[in-house]
């Protein structure tokens, strides 16, 4: 397995964001997360994009964080907000996500965040756990779903406060 930056609008990130748009509907029943992205977030040092992909060159998960500061959707300054994590449903179990996640939480450190954010929802008990089994606790509801009742939001210091 390797993992390497990409673009939010490379070929493999589209697809990927395709099939987790799908798994929100699976789970929500709606229309999947309408929160408003732009490639242009993810461009380092204001984000990043992440794909991890085996021998073969196949994508098999995915993740990025962009910057996010105080505003009113209720981010605080210095915050990285965590977007598009996903696994896809073969590759699950292997701990590609929490690769994943470590090495945005490194990449946003190194950019000068302070805290990763991150919107989650209460039908995916999966993402909920690693979470909270990488540090991750509950705080104010932020962003785009910040007044759904299913909506998780949690964070974790990168720096100390």
């Amino acid at each position: 397995m390797h993992v390497r930056t990409v673009g939010f609008d490379h070929p493999d990130a589209v697809k990927l964001n395709d099939e987790v748009q799908l798994e929100y509907v699976r789970r929500y029943g709606d229309d999947g997360d309408a929160t408003p992205l732009d490639p242009s977030m993810f461009v380092p040092p204001r984000g990043l994009y992440l794909i991890a992909y085996d021998d073969q060159d196949r994508p098999l998960a995915t993740g990025g964080w962009r910057r996010q500061d105080a505003n009113t959707e209720g981010y605080s300054d210095g915050d990285a907000e965590l977007k598009r994590m996903y696994v896809i449903p073969e590759a699950r179990g292997l701990g590609l996500a929490r690769r994943i996640l470590a090495a945005l939480e490194d990449d946003a450190r190194a950019a000068g965040r302070i805290r990763m954010v991150l919107e989650t929802g209460d039908m995916q008990p999966e993402a909920l756990a690693l979470y909270a089994s990488s540090g991750y606790e509950p705080c104010a509801k932020f962003g785009y779903y910040r007044e759904y009742e299913s909506s998780r939001c949690m964070a974790k210091f990168l720096t100390r406060p």
